[in-house]
């Protein structure tokens, strides 16, 4: 009896050795973390409009996404209702520096759509603003999301960046892996000529309407029906903004 308390003793010491260690390396890495979480995010906002930057994002160290970022991308944070967050409201809730980029659309999506917060990036060029939009989904085996620039007539495509937590390779992985897929979407419509709210639909066997319709990846169709679903819902969030700017009751 005696020689198992000693095994025991030696067993929870360990434990608890252990899990002090861990808990320290989980405190000493979490700066580290989020700051790589931070920057992952900017480079997928940046490869939304990439086509329209000096050079490919893949390209670019660190720093200097973190650079181009904050020189040429303006960030905001919108509520349900498609107001601004001001200023003061965003101190109160913890967001000091970079707002928008540090909205967690996960966490979001699991409130009440009232009480829910949207980012939104804003890209200039040429006199002309770009706006970046953040939608989330669903694919075939986890989480899917995109970053969507539309133009200054909040209708017209002028950039998509998609990425995924475990789609399949060569399958539905290929909405990021492939940048043939992402380039189909410049240049399609989310409204009709009437003002009619479409969005972009993915379509398996080809498109067939050139405004509203892209090429699915072949194999892929649930990732791909995940993604049609995803802008479709995710863009329409953004409606009541869109309205606002629109009606010259917001100005950025």
């Amino acid at each position: 009896m005696q020689k198992y308390r000693y095994t025991i003793i030696f067993v929870l010491i360990l434990s608890a050795v252990s899990a002090l260690v861990l808990a320290g390396m989980y405190a000493g890495l979490k700066e580290a973390h989020q700051k790589n979480e931070l920057l992952f995010k900017k480079r997928s906002v940046l490869r939304s409009i990439e086509h329209m930057l000096n050079r490919p994002v893949s390209k670019m160290s660190d720093a200097e996404v973190d650079q181009l970022f904050h020189e040429k991308i303006r960030q905001y944070v919108l509520d349900a209702e498609g107001n601004i967050l001001p200023e003061e409201k965003l101190q109160s809730l913890g967001f000091v520096e970079d707002p928008a980029i540090r909205i967690d659309r996960v966490k979001e999506s699991k409130k009440p759509l009232e009480e829910q917060l949207f980012p939104l990036y804003v890209f200039e060029k040429d006199g002309k603003k770009y706006y970046i939009l953040e939608v989330l989904g669903k694919g075939l085996w986890d989480l899917i999301w995109a970053f969507v620039a539309l133009e200054e007539d909040l209708n017209t495509v002028a950039g998509i960046a998609f990425d995924h937590a475990a789609e399949t390779p060569g399958l539905g992985a290929e909405i990021k892996d492939n940048p043939n897929f992402a380039k189909q979407f410049i240049g399609k419509k989310i409204y009709d000529q009437n003002g009619n709210y479409r969005s972009i639909t993915v379509r398996k066997g080809g498109a067939k309407d050139p405004l509203f319709e892209v090429d699915a990846i072949s194999g892929a169709t649930l990732t791909c029906d995940g993604v049609t679903e995803m802008l479709y819902r995710g863009i329409k969030y953004y409606e009541p903004f869109f309205k606002k700017v629109q009606s010259n009751q917001i100005e950025i």
